[in-house]
């Protein structure tokens, strides 16, 4: 088990951040760390990214979402959980450089005309002080060389955490959550957040991005629940 509060420390020396063992790595994980992380099984659902043969999953082709495809990194297990609480919730900000990292080695941005980061309500920006998804989108954007399209894409209410609601009340919750303008006409987007759970928040973007005028919208996540 990693000490959350040896991290910094690791990142500075070149360390693994999971073992401490010696790593020249530029995401910061050994190679050992890196085959035993929660890695997204290639057997999901394409649109979703829930566990299936690899084929469309019954749910999305019954009630497909407004996102048309989901490429999740992690499943959201020990120790990717663990270190995604650290960045969002213990300000262990150097974590969003690895999760960037590991990013740019396996999102592809073929096709992709820009890059929205999961917005967050301006009074839970000042009480947070930063936004984990903003962290992570900057990066992937500058490396790709897309646009972040921070001004055009608004979290205009200020609803109670999805985390803290049942799952049957999360699509409630987030209606009409987000404002878009005319600046994602004919534009294809990726979202980017942490985690994806029941997708609701993700699925009402997708929703007001292609409202604005957007063709096709895919989810890049650091992690999926199940």
């Amino acid at each position: 088990m990693f000490n959350l509060t040896q991290l910094a420390t690791s990142l500075r020396h070149t360390n693994c951040v999971l073992c401490e063992a010696n790593t020249r790595s530029s995401v910061g994980i050994c190679k050992d760390c890196w085959q035993t992380l929660p890695w997204q099984s290639n057997h999901c659902c394409p649109q979703c990214g829930l566990s299936t043969q690899g084929s469309i999953c019954g749910s999305c082709l019954s009630d497909p979402p407004s996102f048309d495809r989901t490429h999740a990194l992690f499943t959201y297990a020990y120790p990717i959980d663990a270190l995604l609480q650290a960045f969002k919730y213990q300000h262990q900000l150097h974590l969003g450089h690895l999760f960037a990292q590991v990013s740019l080695k396996q999102f592809h941005p073929m096709g992709i005309d820009s890059i929205v980061a999961m917005p967050m309500h301006p009074a839970r920006l000042q009480h947070r002080g930063f936004n984990q998804s903003i962290e992570l989108a900057k990066s992937i954007a500058k490396h790709w060389q897309l646009p972040l399209a921070t001004q055009h894409c608004q979290r205009i209410k200020n609803t109670p955490p999805q985390a803290s609601l049942p799952l049957k009340d999360r699509v409630k919750n987030i209606k009409g959550a987000f404002r878009c303008d005319s600046y994602f006409e004919g534009k294809r987007v990726a979202v980017v957040d942490d985690v994806m759970t029941s997708g609701a928040s993700l699925n009402e973007l997708a929703n007001t991005l292609k409202q604005a005028g957007a063709i096709e919208v895919s989810c890049w996540i650091i992690a999926r629940t199940y």
